[in-house]
């Protein structure tokens, strides 16, 4: 995975030029309201996010694709894989497995503690 100190940042204003097509939730981490910033040359967001680095817990976690234990499932991660974390509301945390994903929502319990 590649650290977030290693991403090119955008320079100057961020535009898009012509259409885009929206990927599949659960893949890219990108919603409406928020996006990880390696995304901003690609993709429009009302804001982008740095994530902070953290890991999976000591057990595997599914991702879901909505902040609820009965949304559909995304990827599966390993115990241990270091993730990213864009977003908590609540108990949930939003996190992806880089800019290229998979991303989705895991109770915040279920990562380690920061170090």
């Amino acid at each position: 995975m590649t650290s977030p100190a290693s991403y090119t940042l955008p320079d100057g204003i961020v535009g898009l030029k012509g259409p885009v097509d929206r990927p599949a939730p659960g893949t890219l981490p990108l919603r409406g309201d928020l996006a990880h910033i390696a995304l901003a040359g690609r993709y429009l967001a009302a804001h982008y996010v740095i994530p902070q680095m953290r890991r999976v817990g000591s057990e595997t976690v599914t991702l879901k694709i909505a902040m609820r234990d009965d949304a559909d499932d995304g990827a599966t991660i390993d115990a241990g894989t270091e993730i990213e974390l864009l977003d908590c509301a609540g108990d949930w945390a939003w996190i992806a497995c880089g800019p290229e994903g998979p991303s989705g929502y895991v109770r915040l319990g279920a990562l380690a503690p920061a170090a």
